[in-house]
């Protein structure tokens, strides 16, 4: 690994945030993939010994999979943040009326919670929606209690990569988000002080009609381009044709249009010892546990 993450995305959290927001009540129809590997992260949780009493569930969307965990783990409190307060208003509703999850809107860049207060951190597809990801394992760390665990799913640099070159063909600019490679998440979660990190990958492929189709699920789900230095305002129907054209060269023997993505899976354990700035930090809990 190398001694350094890299470096992160510039990414306009204003208007990814806006996005989400208007993607609310259209987006558990759209978003069938995000939910597929929610469902799947779940079951990996079959082979961790883990019996949380705090869930913290980041960028839970509409609740989806905050409530599996609620049904997974009957007795544990869990927590539902999401920076976007319109989906936040959907996950609200999930459970039952005398346990429903605890709703926090609020930045993952920037978790407003106790250092040690989180058994479990549980973020399907929202990593990629960080302004600086390193930044967000090490809040990470810093909430999760010695021992916990954290179990996340983001998108590697192959997503999309049709939709990428299309764009390419056309006019060269960025067009479609800068996704982060698995082993600079590898390197984030050592860097952060987490223990034991393991990462693995799991390549998936959508098949559409047409490019316009898949184009509309993206902007349903609020996943549309939000990198800082994207080209703003409307595209006009003739670009937007010249795009469909250039992906035509993808479509497959059966008449369907692919598209890739890279899902990053990856976990590790909360430490009593922690490096920040230089200095070591160690849970005085975890000592007064050892005494």
């Amino acid at each position: 690994m190398s001694d350094a993450p890299a470096a992160p995305p510039r990414l306009d959290k204003a208007k990814a945030r806006r996005g989400f927001g208007r993607a609310a009540d259209a987006y558990d129809a759209a978003a069938v993939l995000q939910h597929e590997i929610g469902r799947r992260m779940i079951e990996r949780l079959d082979t961790m010994r883990i019996a949380p009493r705090r869930i913290l569930d980041i960028g839970c969307g509409t609740g989806v999979a905050t409530d599996g965990l609620m049904k997974r783990y009957p007795k544990a409190e869990v927590i539902a943040l999401d920076f976007a307060l319109p989906m936040l208003a959907h996950a609200r509703r999930r459970g039952r009326w005398l346990r429903r999850p605890r709703c926090l809107c609020a930045d993952l860049d920037a978790l407003p919670l106790a250092a040690h207060s989180i058994d479990l951190v549980f973020a399907n597809a929202a990593l990629q929606w960080s302004a600086d990801p390193a930044q967000a394992f090490a809040g990470i760390a810093r909430v999760l209690r010695p021992g916990g665990l954290v179990l996340f799913s983001s998108f590697g640099p192959d997503t999309l990569r049709e939709l990428r070159a299309a764009w390419s063909a056309v006019d060269g600019r960025a067009h479609v988000h800068d996704f982060v490679d698995m082993h600079d998440y590898g390197d984030m979660l050592m860097h952060a002080g987490l223990a034991d990190p393991v990462m693995d990958v799991e390549r998936m492929t959508l098949t559409y009609g047409d490019a316009l189709q898949l184009m509309r699920e993206i902007k349903a789900i609020g996943a549309s381009n939000a990198m800082v230095g994207r080209q703003r305002g409307l595209l006009g129907r003739q670009r937007l044709a010249a795009v469909c054209d250039a992906y035509e060269r993808f479509r497959d023997r059966d008449g369907r249009l692919p598209v890739s993505y890279e899902v990053v899976h990856g976990h590790a354990w909360g430490s009593a010892q922690r490096r920040v700035d230089g200095e070591t930090r160690v849970s005085v809990d975890v000592l007064r546990g050892q005494r």
